[in-house]
């Protein structure tokens, strides 16, 4: 695993420089992109993947100090660009290019009054990596009043007081692209896994900033927010029967048409939605499955017929009938294949609730992985076939492929990053 490491950690510092952009067009302030054919994009999740991973770069395998001068500087422009781009009524886009002559299309439609998605819930994250890497939450205290209305907005048109969760407004843009339990499924329809576990995260980081700028009562009121959240996700998601967290349908009511519905009415206030993706072990990267969960999901993770393969955790279960490894973009495919992001996200959570040996062991999967590409093309791509281990799709991605260091670095004991957000099982 060693000269694997050493084959990644050179091609990445050789490539960096790709990815780190100077203000231009439509942004103000350096930025990170994905790289490859994600040049000039500025994308929510992708951001705070690239950063969480480069800080562990840069405190554990660079030595330039002005390399993490210059995270700092892209870290923070990542959400001040966001914030940048943010409406009156809260409303922050997922993504926006570098067209300075036109109005980035997620703004454009929201101003036409159609309600699509917004920025996923890592700003907060973002902002508590930033300050992180600056020692001080001092340049993000005056952006807290636009902090409170991003998450007012997410209250106003995304959150289902009956069951206590948050749900796409639509299956586009939602960072696993086409995950079945959202793609083609109603507006409105899905409390997904993926967005509540994260959710809960984004809260609490929203807690922990305001704590450090010392205002207590807000803080708490976010703590609660996200503790509430948690309790619904455990309520409304966890399947005791197959031992699983899913993804819910909230479009669930009496449609009460003629005497025959005034009887007793649906009085449950979601169902299942049976696919198992990669996002139901999301909540042993937020703290939100109990220790008892955490057995059950870890069984689930270590299946070779559903998630593990030799290559890493499969992103969807290899027993689902939408398993397919098609090379797609708009809509990314995540029927299976292997990411890196996935792979970080598992690997967390092993970690979190004890799990080193299954954690130790996914690591040397993933390292073999991307030295075996390296070796091969000379290059890492975006998402990879878990039978056979080749690459699918987009050469010269880089982003949060980079996080397979982080799973080593974690593993021989150095901090990880994920210090400077907060965590704690909280059941």
């Amino acid at each position: 695993m060693k000269a694997d490491y050493e084959l990644i950690q050179e091609y990445l510092k050789k490539h960096l420089h790709q990815v780190l952009k100077q203000p231009y067009g439509n942004f103000k302030h350096p930025f990170i992109d994905p790289g490859s054919v994600y040049d000039g994009n500025l994308w929510d999740w992708d951001t705070f993947w690239a950063v969480f991973a480069m800080i562990n770069l840069a405190e554990n395998g660079c030595e330039d100090t002005a390399f993490k001068k210059m995270l700092e500087a892209h870290a923070e422009g990542n959400v001040l660009n966001f914030l940048n781009f943010q409406l009156e009524d809260g409303y922050i886009p997922m993504m926006v290019d570098t067209k300075a002559d036109e109005v980035p299309y997620l703004i454009a439609k929201h101003q036409e009054g159609a309600i699509l998605n917004m920025h996923k819930p890592f700003l907060c994250q973002q902002s508590c990596l930033v300050s992180g890497l600056k020692g001080s939450f001092d340049w993000v205290k005056d952006k807290i009043p636009q902090l409170e209305k991003y998450f007012e907005c997410y209250d106003r048109f995304y959150y289902f007081e009956n069951c206590g969760l948050y749900v796409w407004a639509d299956d586009v843009m939602i960072g696993m692209d086409n995950d079945p339990a959202s793609f083609g499924r109603p507006r409105f329809s899905t409390a997904n896994i993926f967005l509540n576990s994260f959710m809960v995260r984004e809260l609490r980081s929203m807690a922990k900033i305001l704590t450090a700028c010392g205002n207590y009562e807000r803080s708490e009121h976010y703590e609660e927010k996200a503790r509430r959240l948690a309790e619904a996700i455990q309520a409304e998601c966890w399947d005791k029967r197959d031992k699983f967290f899913y993804s819910v349908d909230v479009d669930v009511k009496t449609r009460a048409y003629d005497w025959f519905h005034k009887g007793l009415g649906v009085f449950w206030n979601t169902l299942f939605i049976k696919t198992r993706a990669w996002s139901s072990f999301l909540p042993m990267l937020a703290g939100i499955a109990t220790s008892e969960q955490a057995e059950y999901l870890v069984k689930h993770i270590t299946d070779p017929e559903t998630f593990w393969s030799p290559s890493g955790v499969r992103s969807l279960s290899y027993d689902e009938k939408m398993y397919n490894l098609t090379p797609t973009n708009n809509p990314s495919n995540w029927l299976g294949g292997i990411w890196i992001i996935v792979q970080y996200a598992v690997f967390r959570g092993l970690m979190n609730y004890g799990y080193q040996k299954e954690a130790a062991e996914l690591c040397g999967n993933v390292m073999k992985l991307l030295g075996d590409d390296l070796r091969k093309t000379g290059t890492l791509h975006e998402y990879y076939n878990p039978e056979t281990g080749e690459p699918v799709v987009n050469g010269d991605f880089i982003n949060w492929n980079i996080l397979a260091l982080n799973m080593a670095d974690e593993l021989d004991g150095k901090p990880s990053v994920d210090r400077y957000l907060p965590f704690e099982i909280l059941f």
